[in-house]
């Protein structure tokens, strides 16, 4: 199954699994309940500020990629909206509560997964999340890949791979040696420059001292 969400599919789905996980009382939502819940400040990042068409359209892509769409046989007046995620990929508790956080919040250590998922399923201990990761991680095709470990950081981070290829930002201190090499080689001509001129005023200084001492001699 090829799947590109864009960041508003992608927060309207992990919005949709967090409400069946944490509130199933209240689940399905409505339109409106849905699109508070893409712009809650908390378990969110970033924070979004999306409005009733915005996530209409994305619902109308999920359902075009089986992901979510209207409720089935659920009587009520107002629209009601549901998830299909389970449909599409038969995960487990763990592999969907790990997603869905990653849906909503980004790349995550296995730390931050296990204690952030934990609301929506039980994680004994941190192994459990890294087994979880591992699973998904093996799909076909894999559905989270284990990021780089950034420069000043203990822990390397994981990321979901339903909106295609995650893009590094690479560091400031990880970039190019040859670079880094002519910033050096110009720092170091700068320097030079200054050598020679503090060099050529000392020479000119030392010239007048000697004609001024001439004059008493």
């Amino acid at each position: 199954m090829n799947i590109i969400l864009s960041d508003v599919e992608a927060r309207v789905l992990g919005s949709l699994v967090e409400k069946e996980l944490t509130t199933p009382e209240y689940y399905p939502l409505s339109l409106n309940a849905l699109v508070n819940a893409c712009n809650q400040k908390s378990n969110r990042d970033p924070v979004m500020h999306l409005d009733e068409r915005t996530v209409s359209q994305a619902l109308r892509t999920l359902e075009s990629q089986g992901l979510a769409g209207p409720a089935d046989n659920y009587e009520s007046r107002v629209a009601k909206f549901e998830h299909r995620l389970q449909e599409a990929f038969n995960f487990t508790r763990h592999e969907i509560a790990v997603l869905c956080e990653l849906l909503l919040r980004g790349p995550q250590t296995p730390g931050e997964l296990r204690g952030r998922a934990d609301r929506m399923h039980k994680f004994d201990d941190l192994g459990v999340a890294l087994s979880t990761l591992q699973r998904l991680m093996r799909r076909e095709p894999p559905l989270v890949v284990l990021l780089p470990r950034q420069p000043g950081t203990k822990e390397a981070r994981y990321a979901h791979l339903l909106s295609g290829e995650v893009k590094i930002e690479e560091p400031e201190a990880a970039k190019s040696p040859a670079v880094e090499a002519v910033k050096d080689g110009d720092r170091i001509k700068r320097l030079e420059e200054q050598v020679t001129a503090l060099q050529s005023e000392v020479s000119d200084l030392k010239q007048e001292l000697a004609s001024f001492r001439k004059q008493f001699e």
